[in-house]
């Protein structure tokens, strides 16, 4: 591992290290991502058998892509510098925080929600309130949807880890 204050010369092997393409923890959060999400379209399909694109950018819903795109950062983290970094630590905190988050605070967040859209849909249409436009109710997630998206996440870094060390062999 390079120490920030070296420097590399322009052209050589590590200047392909800094490109995003070449970001193995980058890219393996994104794709897991991504992958969380064209799940939602396809689940939502199965399930209403309907297609909702607005899933590919909305959050809630089975798995977690928050949790895929942290996790998936962890895991490759530790793939790639180990778990007993300072690095790891950091994005292993992190992934605590937003997956506790996600399956705590938003999923009561939006149970909230679902009870006060209720209560207004409730009021006579006098009320000043009876036209307000209702609360978004899904934002987080239960702790199922929680696991599922940080398996995503770790077999997604997983897999880009043993692509990428195959790419660098060949």
């Amino acid at each position: 591992m390079r120490s920030m204050t070296e420097t590399v010369p322009s052209g050589s092997a590590s200047d392909e290290d800094s490109n995003v393409h070449m970001n193995y923890a980058l890219v393996s959060a994104l794709v897991a991502f991504a992958v969380a999400q064209a799940i939602k379209v396809l689940t939502t399909w199965y399930k209403e058998k309907r297609w909702d694109i607005k899933q590919l950018v909305g959050s809630g819903g089975m798995p977690s892509s928050h949790s895929a795109t942290v996790t998936a950062l962890a895991a490759a983290v530790g793939f790639q510098d180990g778990i007993g970094g300072t690095t790891f630590a950091i994005a292993l905190i992190l992934a605590c925080v937003v997956m506790y988050d996600a399956s705590g605070v938003r999923l009561h967040a939006g149970r909230q929600a679902e009870l006060l859209n209720q209560i207004v849909y409730e009021l006579p249409a006098e009320h000043p309130l009876a036209d307000s436009r209702p609360l978004r109710e899904l934002l987080g997630h239960t702790p199922p949807q929680v696991a599922a998206g940080a398996l995503l996440g770790f077999f997604t870094a997983a897999i880009v880890h043993l692509i990428t060390q195959a790419a660098t062999m060949a």
